[in-house]
Formats: C-alpha cells, structure tokens, sequence
C-alpha cells in the first residue's frame, strides 16, 4: 500500500471522526474536567487560606489591644521581652484556627515618651497546607497580617447626666442606672495612669439642675425675674452712688451699681433655662455654650426655688484619684455622688444636655481643666433618660410630652455637633451618647436618637441600662486599633 493511500485513508478517518457528534459529550466533559477540578480546587484551598488569615487578624487585634491594656497600667515600663510574650500568650489562647500551621506572633513596642504615644504592633504569619493545588506545585499558601494599638497620648472628659425624676423610681430603674453609671467609672479609672487622664462629670436633672446653694452669690447667677420667691421686691437690691436705684440685677450693674441678691438663704441650688423671661429667641443661650456675663442677663442661670430641687451637680472630678469604695456616701466624689441620687420631679433633657455641654468648656460655672497642648482630647456627653420631655422653663406642663421642649433641644444638640471647633478639627467634636429607658411603653424618642453621635441605646427594660453604659465605657476606653 502507498504512502499516499495511508495518508488519505488517515485523512478520511479524521473527517469522519470530527463530523461525527455521536458520543461527543464523554470525551468533551473528560477534557474539560482537570481545569475546572483546578479551578474549583484552587477556590477551595485559598478560601481555607483566606479564612486562616481573617481568624488570625481578629486574634491579633484583640491581643494588640490586651497588651496595650497591660504595658498602659504596668509600672515601671514593660520591657520589650515582657511586652512580646504576652502577645504570644494572648494570641495563642485567642487563635484556634485549625487549617493554619506554624503561626507565630512577633511584638514591637515603643513607649511613651514626651506625647508621642506608647504603639505597640504584632506581626503573624502562617500557612495552610493545600489538598488540590500541590497537585500542581503549590503545597501549601502562606499568609501575613499586622496590627497595630496606640495609648497614652488621648484623655477623657465625660460629663454624665443622669435623670432623676419621679419616674425614675419605678421598676429598679434608678437603682440599676447607679449600678450602671458606678461601673462606667471603674472602667473609665481602669484607663487612667495619671491624674489628668480621665475626668467625669456628673449632673443630675429633672426639669432642673442644682448648681449649689454654696454658689448663691456667683456673678453667672440671675435672680431679675422675680421668679425665685415670686416677688420682685424681695429678690436683690442695688447700690451706689447716684440717685438712680435700679430695681433689677441687669439694670443695676448696667447703671455700674452693685447688686446684692437678698433671702437666697433658703435657695436649694436649682437654675432653669437660660434665655428671656417671656421665651426664648433672643440669643438663645439655653442651647448655646456662651460663658454667663453679668452684663448680658440672658447668658445667666436663673435661680428658682424648686420644691424638687435634684442633688447638686459634681464639676469634673478626676477619676484616677477616686478612691472611694462602691457604697460611698461622700456627695464630693463620683461614687458617693451616685449613691445619694434620689427621684422627683418632671423632665427637661435639654437643660441637662446644655449643662453637661458647659462642663467640658474651660468657661463659668464649672470651667474644666485646663488642656495640655502635647496629649489628645476627647470630649464626651451621656445622657440617659427614663421619659419624654415635659417641660421646661417656659413649655410644659410637667406631665404631657411638649414637643416644644424637644425642639429648644434639637437646637442644642444641633450646635454642639456643629461646634466651629469640631468644624475645624474633627478630632475635637463633642460625642453624645444617649440612652433612653423606656419600660412605660412610650414612643421611641426621636430627639434622643438624632441628638447622638456615637449611640443611641434604647432599652424597655431597667436592666439593659447595665449593658448601654458597658458599650459607652467600652467606646470611651478601647484602644483603637490602627492597622
């Protein structure tokens, strides 16, 4: 047979073969079937890998943030020896990933030194073995991650205002909230290496706050309107030379006269709203953080005397020095502060809210301490209340929802977050953290929620105030991650 008649007889073979379709689909799928076992194979072992990795981030997240814990409250410094192992202990009791082999953990620490602040950063590794790519040459994939915690260089300021109106008492809520608030503490003093690291305010409120009957001369005090014994001949006199003998605080110092507030004796301590007698509009300063001026009568607390005068307010008290114990009854510190919270009284949030804005400032009534230039600063408000707003000092009726009273302080809430500070820096804005107990079954409280900044947190019951101040203290004092 000629070379010519093979080559044919194959050609014809060939033509036939591929015109053929019978049976097509076995040798079809066998040919396709290696790359997609590969591709499929490959998605499986790198999702093993990818899920390795993301197990060993969160590990080591956390135990950046433990070390950080620790190396901020040892004393003397952690050495850089001490400072690796327990990231290695940390993150050995934390990873549990069982694909992942030969992980490992490294630290780097540098200290705080002159308000740079202290870092810490963990680098781990690891690999999976693969079960389909080593059929290609790729018997195992190896993956990185790092994290980074830095402290020392930021300090809190809180001021807390918490309701004490006569629905308060009802189903455990007032106990729970000084369980509650007298935790936060504790966590917020955990942080504190140093006197000035942590700071908190209290102020308690119910259609009033209660600046200190000690204060009954302060010149941010206004007693014009007659408002505190319903006598306007019997509240102040005016002195000094001249004919002229104004009858009103503001009328007085404006004619350069001195004024002598008279029966204040029996003052509580309560202010209301700041702002015109009538209504509010002109200067609004019950929602502005403008430091009280003599001169100028609107910016000045209003002194009235209130039958249900609340406890005192407690200015900025340094939390790292705060040595009472959980049953202190000293009303001078946070705790004993705390403890002696009783309730009575209808509800005004924004006086509150407007009182605790004031307590961050370095301005009168309460000027809080003075800032350091080299450390960071974070200003913070909790509020939580029980109820919806019932009056204030000119809406209201102290028993009835007054949406008027949620408007004076949706503009309060608006200019804090709108402060031209945190306009110019960010870092510097106000946090609000609101919590709302709501076990009467009332609506949800809008202006609460749109007030906050960093969380709202609505509870039905008196013991999810516990949990509410554990996610704030964890908010105020975690360490944030950087990496």
């Amino acid at each position: 047979m000629s070379a010519t008649s093979i080559r044919e007889r194959i050609r014809s073979s060939a033509v036939r073969f591929g015109q053929d379709l019978r049976g097509n689909i076995a040798p079809i799928f066998a040919i396709a079937l290696l790359p997609m076992l590969g591709f499929v194979g490959a998605a499986v072992d790198y999702t093993r890998a990818n899920a390795a990795r993301s197990s060993m981030q969160a590990a080591m997240d956390s135990a950046a943030l433990m070390v950080a814990k620790d190396a901020n409250a040892a004393s003397p410094q952690m050495t850089a020896d001490q400072v690796t192992a327990a990231a290695q202990k940390y993150f050995n009791a934390l990873y549990h990933n069982t694909d992942a082999q030969g992980a490992s953990v490294s630290a780097v620490y540098t200290p705080y030194n002159n308000g740079t602040p202290a870092t810490v950063v963990l680098s781990g590794s690891g690999n999976v073995q693969t079960d389909f790519m080593k059929v290609v040459g790729f018997p195992q994939i190896s993956f990185k991650t790092n994290s980074t915690a830095t402290w020392g260089n930021t300090k809190l300021r809180v001021a807390m205002a918490l309701d004490v109106t006569g629905s308060m008492s009802s189903a455990g809520k007032l106990v729970q909230m000084k369980i509650a608030a007298k935790k936060l503490i504790d966590t917020l003093k955990a942080s504190a290496t140093a006197e000035g690291d942590v700071y908190i305010s209290i102020i308690p409120f119910n259609v009033m706050v209660n600046v200190g009957a000690n204060n009954n001369t302060a010149s941010w005090l206004e007693w014009e309107d007659g408002s505190y014994d319903n006598s306007s001949s019997n509240y102040g006199s005016c002195s000094g030379s001249g004919k002229s003998k104004p009858n009103t605080k503001s009328s007085c110092i404006a004619a350069g006269k001195t004024w002598t507030p008279k029966n204040i004796s029996s003052w509580k301590g309560c202010v209301t709203d700041r702002g015109p007698v009538s209504k509010p509009g002109s200067g609004d300063y019950d929602t502005t953080k403008d430091e009280p001026v003599a001169s100028t009568p609107y910016t000045l607390y209003l002194a009235r005397n209130y039958s249900t005068c609340p406890s005192s307010i407690l200015p900025m008290t340094s939390a790292y020095d705060s040595k009472e114990s959980d049953s202190s009854t000293d009303d001078s510190t946070l705790k004993g502060k705390i403890n002696n919270l009783v309730a009575n009284g209808a509800t005004n949030q924004a006086i509150a809210m407007q009182m605790a804005w004031m307590m961050l400032q370095p301005t009168a009534p309460f000027p809080a301490p003075a800032k350091d230039e080299k450390y960071k600063y974070t200003d913070a408000i909790i509020l939580l209340s029980d109820g919806l707003n019932t009056q204030d000092r000119w809406y209201g009726n102290g028993s009835d929802w007054s949406s008027q009273v949620d408007t004076r302080q949706a503009l309060l809430c608006n200019n804090i977050k709108n402060d031209p500070i945190s306009k110019t820096d960010p870092t510097r804005r106000t946090r609000i953290y609101t919590i709302q107990v709501n076990t009467d079954g009332d609506p949800e409280s809008t202006v609460l929620k749109n007030c906050a900044t960093d969380g709202f947190f609505p509870t039905s019951t008196a013991s999810g105030i516990a949990s509410a101040f554990a996610q704030i203290g964890a908010s105020l004092s975690q360490l944030r991650i950087a990496k």
